[in-house]
């Protein structure tokens, strides 16, 4: 792990006769280490205890040598998922990187001291190692201090990081704080997993599209061409299709190939509000119920991802949606109108099954919540239509691609901030909404549990006590968006020309992008196109050098 940057620094300037150990301050200009969230963040301590206690080098060159070296990713606001090491498992296992890591803390509230003289909640607010309760090591604060970049992963995170999760670190460190939107790559999201529409876009633009996606802003000119709308909509239905054969086999249900494809996957997650989802599914059945000669416009709604094993919450989601499916499915009254189905085992090898015959994609988080989101990418860049709030990447998704291209709903960041302030009360939402109100009531009853009625309670509780995620707020406009998608589809044209505009407005969301901006602006390097040698060939074969850290 760490020894081989350090090996290889020496072997890149292999210098026998120097004591002072000059090899080692080039290393920086050489390697360059990010930290994919906090998980690798010892690496610091481990870094900075090669250059110090292995190669002899005094501290304060090895401390500036290691922030040159890191930089670190921010991947998540929620403060249950910050990581938090006690410091008596640390003193057990790794009792020579806890003192390190005081060191680095006592240097840095020295440093603290000196910029806010005499004020010490600060100091206990930004110290590295926490002190209330179970002493603990902040791994994202040792992050920081550790590393010349930090960064978040969408535009609207990034500013969030600023203002609210380390703010008095931007304060201190404000040159540190940039942005790395996220992106995904071009080759697995679009020619690997659907060849019937990489084929119609390069029959109209060619494809230089695959290595530099910013080319699909020239699909936008066939926006209107109705034979392209055609094709378009000929290649979604043959991937419906394909999806409805798969779920025929794998799950036995029958499903509408003209009905809306509405999926929802990702990590189950209360923020990521599957339970919403679940409560349109339930509201679209009891509408149905109520009066089943109704104009209704055909949904088959997905949801797939996997929960966290001690998650109970998160199981009890899927358990919830698994029981309203069996109701849903089995009733001859609702026909082929209106089914679900619960993805078993979602993984990437399904996503690439999944995600280009989706029709609409659910990205519909608390505004504030999600980082950024890759899966919005996915099915934007595949030409399914977004419902969503305002929240990680999806601000950006709408600011490519134009208001009237996705279907947003629900607070913005800074409504939900001012709900909480003046105080939530979910209550009034429950009296004041009839359908909500019946939906609560039914997960109350048990009515989708009749062999165990009191089973979705902590359901109900959930979202009727002192719930961080607003659901109750946020469901009639919910609704009501949801409502105007099914109007939308009915005119499949427009629909089709949405899709278009989706499509041609993905290119900022490759990983291509996002990689570059990670070269130019934190590791110093400038990307180029050099291509690579299979790796068994090793470098010899290579015309030229790979590019070098400058």
């Amino acid at each position: 792990g760490s020894r081989d940057p350090v090996r290889r620094s020496f072997e890149s300037f292999p210098d026998k006769d120097n004591e002072s150990n000059d090899t080692l301050y080039g290393f920086a200009e050489k390697v360059a280490i990010q930290l994919n969230d906090t998980h690798p963040s010892m690496a610091i301590p481990e870094l900075l205890r090669i250059f110090v206690d292995v190669e002899g080098l005094p501290w304060d060159k090895a401390w500036g040598i290691t922030v040159k070296t890191f930089a670190y990713t921010n991947h998540t606001v929620l403060p249950e998922a910050l990581e938090r090491w006690p410091v008596s498992m640390l003193e057990k296992i790794l009792p020579r990187h806890l003192q390190i890591i005081y060191l680095i803390n006592h240097n840095f509230l020295q440093e603290v001291a000196k910029k806010y003289p005499g004020d010490a909640g600060r100091m206990r607010r930004m110290s590295i190692v926490e002190e209330d309760g179970e002493k603990r090591i902040n791994m994202a604060y040792l992050s920081i201090v550790g590393s010349h970049a930090v960064n978040g992963v969408a535009a609207l995170h990034s500013e969030i990081i600023k203002s609210e999760t380390f703010r008095e670190f931007y304060e201190m460190y404000p040159e540190r704080f940039q942005n790395k939107t996220n992106g995904i790559t071009p080759r697995r999201w679009l020619l690997l997993c659907n060849p019937g529409l990489s084929d119609i876009i390069a029959e109209k633009i060619g494809e230089e599209w695959v290595t530099d996606l910013y080319q699909l802003q020239n699909l936008k000119k066939f926006a209107d061409d109705e034979n392209f709308l055609r094709n378009i909509i000929k290649v979604k239905q043959e991937n419906k299709m394909k999806l409805a054969e798969y779920i025929q086999e794998n799950y036995n249900i029958k499903v509408n190939t003209s009905s809306i494809f509405d999926i929802h996957v990702k990590r189950i997650h209360e923020y990521k509000r599957q339970l919403l989802n679940c409560f349109h599914i339930i509201t679209l059945y009891n509408r149905l119920k109520r009066d089943p000669n109704q104009a209704f416009v055909p949904r088959t709604i997905m949801v797939g991802g996997k929960a966290a094993p001690g998650y109970h919450m998160a199981k009890l989601i899927i358990k919830l949606i698994n029981s309203v499916a069996k109701v849903i499915n089995n009733d001859p009254i609702i026909g082929d109108r209106l089914k679900v189905v619960y993805l078993e085992n979602y993984r990437v090898s399904l996503a690439e099954k999944i995600i280009p015959a989706a029709d609409l994609s659910e990205q519909i988080s608390t505004a504030g919540t999600e980082a950024s989101g890759t899966g919005n990418m996915k099915f934007m860049l595949n030409g399914a239509l977004t419902i969503g709030t305002l929240d990680g990447a999806n601000v950006e998704m709408r600011e490519e691609m134009g208001d009237e291209n996705i279907f947003i709903f629900g607070m913005k960041v800074n409504e939900v901030e001012e709900l909480k302030r003046s105080g939530y009360n979910p209550r009034h939402y429950y009296e004041t909404n009839p359908d909500l109100r019946l939906v609560l009531d039914q997960l109350y009853t048990g009515f989708f549990s009749p062999d165990k009625p009191g089973l979705f309670r902590d359901l109900y509780n959930s979202v009727m006590g002192p719930d961080r995620f607003c659901l109750l707020k946020d469901y009639e406009d919910y609704i009501k968006c949801q409502d105007s998608v099914s109007e939308v589809f009915k005119d499949p044209l427009q629909w089709a020309k949405m899709c278009v505009l989706n499509i041609a407005s993905s290119g900022k969301f490759s990983s291509d992008r996002t990689i570059s901006e990670y070269a130019r602006d934190i590791w110093g390097v400038e990307p180029n196109d050099i291509k690579l040698p299979p790796p068994h060939e090793g470098l010899d074969s290579m015309d030229s050098k790979p590019p070098q850290k400058k």
